[in-house]
């Protein structure tokens, strides 16, 4: 994904027009070494703001926060199989799940 069409958070988490969510260049930078990932529950209804995933990396763990309310629609299981994924790819290959979101106007805000 082109990051110029993505939304950023403060907390470094982004998200495509489609609902598509993961962590910033900066973040995976910052974090380095990504040795685990735990993704949502499909299905699962989160508010905006909520710690909804965690990345762990050689250093500590990391809370993933939901950039808008919605439903998790869809997990990236090979991000969770093969974690360096984050580090390696964190517009692309790297993303961590997918939301409907509830209001798709709140990505613009």
């Amino acid at each position: 994904m082109d990051p110029k069409d993505l939304r950023f958070t403060k907390s470094h988490e982004w998200i495509a027009p489609d609902g598509t969510v993961g962590i910033s260049d900066h973040a995976q930078h910052e974090i380095t070494d990504v040795v685990f990932v735990e993704l949502p529950k499909t299905g699962r209804a989160v508010k905006a703001e909520e710690a909804c995933a965690v990345v762990e990396s050689v250093k500590a763990a990391f809370d993933i926060y939901a950039p808008v309310a919605g439903t998790i629609v869809a997990t990236n299981e090979e991000g969770a199989k093969n974690p360096g994924l984050l580090n390696k790819s964190p517009y692309g290959e790297g993303w961590l799940y997918k939301i409907q979101m509830t209001t798709p106007a709140d990505r613009e805000s």
